[in-house]
């Protein structure tokens, strides 16, 4: 369960949100276009992030360009 201590590392880059227009579910609640997000951990597919909710989540690369 070491997910639940991810809020706490490191950040290892930055990225800009570039879009919250999701097909499937709804992120533009927890993504503000424009905005930098720190990341802290990061898969093939997804970054882990601290969202607008202060909490951390995992997000689509596709949202997303490294700044």
């Amino acid at each position: 369960m070491i997910h639940k201590d991810w809020e706490n590392n490191q950040t290892i880059k930055k990225i800009r949100c570039v879009h919250a227009n999701a097909k499937k579910f709804v992120v533009d609640t927890m993504l503000t276009a424009g905005e930098i997000y720190d990341v802290k951990n990061e898969t093939e597919e997804f970054y882990f992030i601290i969202d607008n909710s202060n909490r951390i989540a995992g997000f689509k690369k596709d949202y997303f360009e490294e700044i």
